[in-house]
């Protein structure tokens, strides 16, 4: 069974304050004539379900055409944790948060997805900082940043980077119940970018 944990995405989807907005522009039509249809699509990059690049953050980071792809893809574990402004470590005390080495944060915090809110679930420096330490490949949340609205030094941001620690933000992880999955998040091979677009899967494990 697949759950897709990717939002729909269009000309609705509000991005962060002073990012570009999603747009999409009819180059040719069949209606009109043309062989075929083409649009081109002019947006940030941070939309939806995506990955930040160790550049989003790091003066000297790697772009995200050059994170490693193993972050992306294999087991890991969906967990609700209740909806506050900083997700703590004794909220995950229920589980083994390093295996698997993947982990997804559901916190239910953004309700209205129509408009941008600037009060949502976030992870604390003391959480960031702990999931570094145990080993993770990578953690996700569904809500627009790990860090707060506000905060001006990002250290969930910095906390993962400098140590190897790939992050998804954006998950639509409603309906989706607590346990291990397989998943499949893969950004686009953009030079240069400081994050990508994914279509983010989760797929059961077989018995």
């Amino acid at each position: 069974m697949l759950y897709d944990i990717s939002p729909r995405v269009d000309a609705g989807t509000p991005v962060w304050p002073g990012d570009t907005p999603y747009e999409l522009r009819a180059i040719a039509s069949i209606a009109d004539g043309a062989t075929v249809n083409l649009r081109t699509l002019v947006t940030t990059t941070h939309l939806g379900a995506h990955a930040d690049a160790a550049l989003h953050s790091e003066r000297d980071g790697a772009g995200i055409a050059d994170m490693p792809l193993e972050a992306y893809l294999g087991p890991c574990r969906v967990m609700r944790v209740p909806p506050q402004a900083l997700i703590e470590p004794h909220h995950l005390k229920a589980v083994d948060i390093a295996k698997p080495p993947r982990l997804l944060l559901r916190t239910d915090s953004v309700r209205d997805r129509s408009a941008f809110p600037q009060h949502f679930s976030a992870l604390s420096p003391a959480l960031a900082n702990l999931l570094a330490d145990r080993g993770m490949l990578l953690v996700g949340i569904d809500t627009p940043s790990i860090d707060p609205f506000d905060s001006k030094t990002l250290d969930a941001h910095h906390a993962f980077f400098r140590r190897g620690v790939a992050n998804l933000e954006g998950l639509n992880l409603e309906g989706v119940p607590d346990g291990v999955y397989e998943l499949i998040a893969l950004p686009l091979r953009l030079t240069g970018c400081d994050a990508s677009p994914v279509r983010a899967v989760l797929r059961t494990l077989s018995d």
